[in-house]
């Protein structure tokens, strides 16, 4: 018997397998091979709904032969052109079809793809909360660092403004200074924050933004905040998203949510919940207008905001605990710190910017 050459013995590579629950909907799998830079036998299954059937066979065709290297985007507009005229997709979408795509070829993650780290609140003068916010995101980005989320703490009372706001437009000069409010700006954009030490609940999420490839701005929001959805029905509330970034139930607005994308693939998703707001004062340092109230259903920004202590009549730390609980339980999260590296960088960054006039009036 002639032996076979060691070379002649090729085991075949195995299928690209990539999975994708739509939030609040279906699961899509999708099976491929790839060949010259190329898809090739393609499945798409799952639990969702379809018709006709023939759509099906349409979308794996339009998928075949696609080039390894298309973008999510390029993915959704090849699937959407398959379909059928008269095609209903329920529980799934082209979308969906792309990401579980990106996630068979490595290009998009899953949150289990991942090891989560939490930090637990730990309290820091609010320029430099604000200016870990930029260094972790770069340290996760950058790879130097696990995907984290880190609960905020802090004593004085504050005003954090988005990116892009005008300071003269949202704070009242005599309140900030009646009341001695630290005004200072992040990274993200969204609305400005007023926070007294207890009287909000705020975490930041560090992440590659390969776990949200596919997905829309619009709904990233939501995805990346199910978590927190879950640890709120959990203690009782039934919490759900008012796109485009705001968290509410059905007595009221109860948080807000902001991001930021970094050039080296890190991303920075941040929540604050209202736990235990002083309307009287937050209006007395925040200019809110009616232009801001038009399409809230509400002509008065102390009836906007509805805090978890009423809500709940739990103690802030309750909650968080609560929500470390549930994240750690989903994702598999462990225990971390700031290192003292992370801790001089950020110091370093108030200094030179978020410490500054400049930053700090860059939107005057």
């Amino acid at each position: 018997m002639t032996a076979t050459p060691d070379s002649a013995i090729e085991e075949a590579a195995p299928r690209l397998h990539g999975e994708y629950k739509v939030p609040g909907g279906k699961l899509v799998v999708v099976d491929l091979d790839v060949e010259d830079g190329a898809f090739t036998d393609v499945s798409l299954s799952g639990d969702f709904f379809l018709e006709p059937d023939e759509a099906l066979l349409a979308i794996n065709g339009a998928l075949k032969g696609l080039p390894e290297s298309s973008t999510a985007a390029e993915i959704t507009a090849a699937v959407e052109a398959s379909l059928p005229e008269d095609t209903v997709l329920f529980g799934f979408t082209a979308d969906a079809v792309a990401i579980a795509v990106r996630r068979a070829l490595a290009k998009a993650t899953a949150w289990t793809d991942h090891r989560w780290s939490i930090i637990p609140p730990s309290v820091l003068p609010t320029h430099l909360n604000v200016a870990l916010d930029e260094v972790l995101t770069e340290e996760v980005g950058a790879g130097r660092r696990n995907p984290t989320i880190r609960f905020w703490d802090w004593e004085e009372p504050s005003v954090v403004i988005g990116s892009f706001q005008s300071y003269r437009n949202e704070v009242h000069p005599d309140g900030v200074s009646r009341h001695g409010i630290t005004v200072v700006r992040r990274i993200s954009g969204g609305g400005a924050m007023f926070m007294e030490a207890g009287n909000c609940i705020t975490y930041s999420l560090y992440l590659p933004q390969t776990l949200v490839d596919g997905i829309s701005f619009a709904d990233s929001y939501a995805f990346l905040d199910a978590w927190v959805m879950a640890a709120l029905k959990k203690l009782g509330i039934d919490a759900f998203y008012v796109p485009l970034n705001d968290i509410a139930t059905g007595q009221g607005k109860i948080g807000g949510a902001a991001q930021k994308r970094l050039a080296n693939g890190g991303m920075l998703h941040h929540v604050t919940m209202s736990y235990d707001i002083d309307a009287d004062k937050m209006v007395d340092v925040l200019r809110i207008g009616k232009e801001k109230l038009s399409d809230k259903g509400t002509t008065s920004a102390k009836k906007r905001v509805d805090p978890l202590r009423r809500q709940t009549g739990l103690a802030r730390a309750e909650i968080v605990a609560a929500m470390m609980e549930v994240f750690a339980e989903r994702y598999g999260a462990t225990p971390s710190e700031i290192t003292d590296q992370e801790l001089a960088t950020a110091r370093e960054r108030v200094a030179s910017k978020f410490g500054t006039d400049a930053w700090l009036h860059r939107v005057p």
